[in-house]
């Protein structure tokens, strides 16, 4: 499966040309022109839908798990808030946000690490980051003072900033650009399921009378399960499609040829590719979903962590506020994997964010506008859907539109730098001065939310621009398959004269 057949005859592996392996923009034109148009044979639809069975059975579940409870150890600081932490270590409402604040900006310096996927064997890489996580998680329990407490934020920051920024571009390893949205969808999908139990969890422990404070029990019951699944991460997730052990031979050959197509590379390699580095940093469209995600981020940050008080502040008791979180949330988790996979099946991942952007948008201004509770509270439902399922499809619109590894890697770290900063803002427009309406926090998340929107549909047109250029000049891409008489062009996602950018 990993042939191509030359003209006389032998079968050898493609070799690209070294000007594909490291293309720009600038370049694009050059590329296409110089680059010999290399086949993989048709691939078995059928061996191949049994590979991606496997594949998802592994890689979106064992690292959505660990998303999961990763997002349970950051999040679940707002519980531990209204359940006695704030008059446990003497908080006022400038030190709890100090203590969300730190987080992200140890988040944000350590973002980094997302290129560690490609330079450590990721079971490796997921195994050690996991436990440094779950060790600082749990060691919050054990808090006596605020100094303390900051310092567990910023190491919790740091190590969690190894993991989730870098997953979607682990996904680009093992699956086409048609076949990422949904797989990213179902790994970040576990953050608004991670807020659902948090709320169920926190509402079981809150309501019972352990023998320590509530709030410490919380941190324990959440931080250890990070520490017992380190053995499955190291055991079970795969490194590469080609040298995942759960394939059988003739699978391992499919997988094989679905890495040449993808990438014109038979085994994924390590190395990281300088040149593409900064060839990314110039192209503005990295740049541009980084700014959506960052006003994602002030509405996604805030509400998980201020959303407990204000179901408190609307006349719920603290016990019933935390039960209330879940579902909400839920709905979000649903909606996530829905609209990814909607997305990668009509190929419109900007329209989809701009509907969800509005979705959310509309909902924070109906928490600020309505004075009804249950309205009040049907807003929370729009928010939650909207925010939560617009990050899950602006992270793989990122890795669709860039071609090559080390460049998918690098705006993601782009993303995620830019990106990160919306919590800052996110975590300190809820000041407790605000209680019980939060008014200001609310209508800026809402404003961030139509931006939002209309960064989504500027990006979407100068894509569409770009591809009507690159039909004109190459034919379309029905007119080019066409021409290749079933097979499949080597390294189709790399830039080159079958490339076209993913709406």
């Amino acid at each position: 499966m990993a042939t191509v057949e030359k003209e006389d005859g032998v079968e050898q592996t493609p070799t690209l040309n070294p000007e594909v392996e490291k293309p720009n923009d600038m370049q694009f034109e050059r590329d296409a022109e110089l680059a010999p148009v290399t086949t993989t044979p048709a691939i078995d639809p059928v061996i191949e839908k049994r590979v991606l069975r496997k594949f998802d059975t592994r890689v979106p579940v064992i690292t959505g798990f660990m998303f999961l409870l990763s997002y349970l150890d950051r999040s679940n600081i707002g519980n531990a808030e209204i359940a006695g932490m704030e008059q446990d270590l003497g908080l006022n409402s400038g030190k709890y946000a100090w203590l969300l604040t730190i987080f992200y900006i140890s988040y944000t310096l350590f973002e980094f690490q997302a290129l560690m996927w490609k330079v450590l064997p990721p079971h490796l890489w997921a195994s050690l980051i996991m436990f440094a996580w779950g060790a600082v998680a749990t060691c919050q329990a054990a808090a006596q003072n605020w100094s303390g407490m900051m310092a567990l934020r910023f190491l919790l920051g740091a190590s969690e900033a190894g993991f989730g920024p870098g997953v979607p571009y682990l996904m680009s390893f093992f699956y086409t650009r048609r076949e990422l949205g949904l797989r990213c969808g179902m790994f970040l999908s576990a953050a608004p399921l991670a807020t659902t139990f948090a709320g169920a969890l926190a509402y079981g422990i809150t309501s019972g009378h352990p023998h320590i404070a509530h709030w410490r029990l919380l941190f324990l019951v959440e931080g250890l399960p990070s520490l017992v699944f380190v053995p499955l991460a190291w055991y079970f997730l795969p490194d590469s499609a080609v040298e995942a052990k759960f394939l059988t031979p003739e699978e391992r050959e499919i997988a094989r040829a679905r890495s040449l197509r993808r990438s014109g590379e038979e085994v994924h390699s390590h190395k990281i590719v300088w040149a593409d580095i900064l060839q990314t940093l110039l192209d503005p469209k990295p740049w541009f979903t980084a700014f959506m995600y960052f006003s994602c981020n002030v509405s996604y940050s805030s509400l998980p962590v201020f959303l407990p008080t204000i179901l408190k502040d609307m006349g719920f008791t603290a016990v019933n506020a935390q039960g209330l979180e879940a579902p909400p949330f839920f709905l979000a988790f649903l909606v996530t994997i829905f609209s990814t996979w909607i997305a990668d099946r009509l190929e419109q991942r900007g329209l989809m964010i701009a509907f969800l952007s509005a979705v959310g948008a509309v909902g924070y201004v109906i928490i600020a506008a309505c004075n009804s509770v249950g309205v009040r509270y049907f807003g929370v439902f729009l928010a939650a859907s909207g925010v939560f399922p617009a990050i899950g499809n602006i992270l793989p619109w990122v890795l669709n539109n860039q071609g090559s590894d080390t460049r998918r890697g690098m705006a993601m770290v782009i993303l995620n730098v830019i990106g990160q900063c919306g919590p800052f803002l996110g975590t300190n427009v809820f000041p407790s001065s605000d209680a019980p309406r939060y008014s200001r926090g609310l209508w800026i998340s809402a404003a961030f939310m139509f931006f939002n929107l209309a960064l989504s549909l500027g990006l979407r047109t100068l894509l569409a621009w770009e591809n009507r250029k690159l039909d004109k000049q190459y034919g379309t891409k029905q007119e080019r398959q066409a021409n290749q008489k079933g097979d499949f062009v080597t390294a189709e996602e790399n830039y080159g004269e079958d490339f076209r950018y993913f709406l």
